[in-house]
Formats: C-alpha cells, structure tokens, sequence
C-alpha cells in the first residue's frame, strides 16, 4: 500500500445558497486553507476534516492500493494518471482537492519501517 498525497486546491463559497440557507457571518471552511497537505493511506490524517475524509476516502484508499492503473473512469475525467479532483459534501462552502498517488510506502501503526 503506498501513501496518496492530499493537496487543498480551493475553498469555494456558494453566495447565493448561503444567503438562502446558511447563518449569518457564514465564510468559507475554516478547517483548511489552499495549498495545505495531507499524506493519507487507510487512516484520516491528522487535521483533515471529518466530514472532507468522508467524501474522499474511498478515492485514497483505492489510490493507495494502487488504482487507477490508467485514468479514472474510462478516461472521461481526470486526463492525468494518479490523480483525481475531488471535493467535499459541503454544499455551501466546498472545498476542493486534489489527490496523487505516491511511491511512498504506506506503515501499518506498529510494523517496524521496511
């Protein structure tokens, strides 16, 4: 299993619904800021939001495990190998990111380095 770097590409804000729906002061997420990294196997990293790991983690550990061995999707998304852009559930103040796959081998809590 390798690690799959997490990289903060944007945090969005969605005016028009927060106005409608959100509460007042409502800003953009202030768990994560553009260019903050992660490195993730099987584990939500440490800092990465709960609700962020939800909506991402089934990407990450496929990447960690070694897919895509192409392009996602039959190569209609991400026109890159070994990477994927994704957000999270968020719907009034997304954030996206991107994620890479790695070399670095990922080290089970307890299993001595290789």
């Amino acid at each position: 299993m390798r690690k799959v770097k997490i990289t903060v590409l944007k945090t969005t804000f969605q005016d028009d619904l927060a106005k409608e729906y959100g509460i007042d002061g409502l800003s953009t997420c202030p768990f994560h800021n553009v260019g903050q990294t992660f490195l993730a196997d099987y584990a939500k990293p440490e800092g990465l939001c709960d609700e962020a790991w939800k909506a991402i983690y089934q990407y990450v550990f496929a990447m960690a495990h070694g897919a895509p061995n192409g392009l996602w999707y039959y190569g209609d998304w991400i026109k890159v190998p070994g990477v994927a852009i994704v957000s999270c559930n968020d719907g009034l103040r997304p954030v996206i990111f991107k994620l890479e796959a790695t070399d670095i081998t990922s080290v089970p809590p307890g299993t001595p380095a290789p």
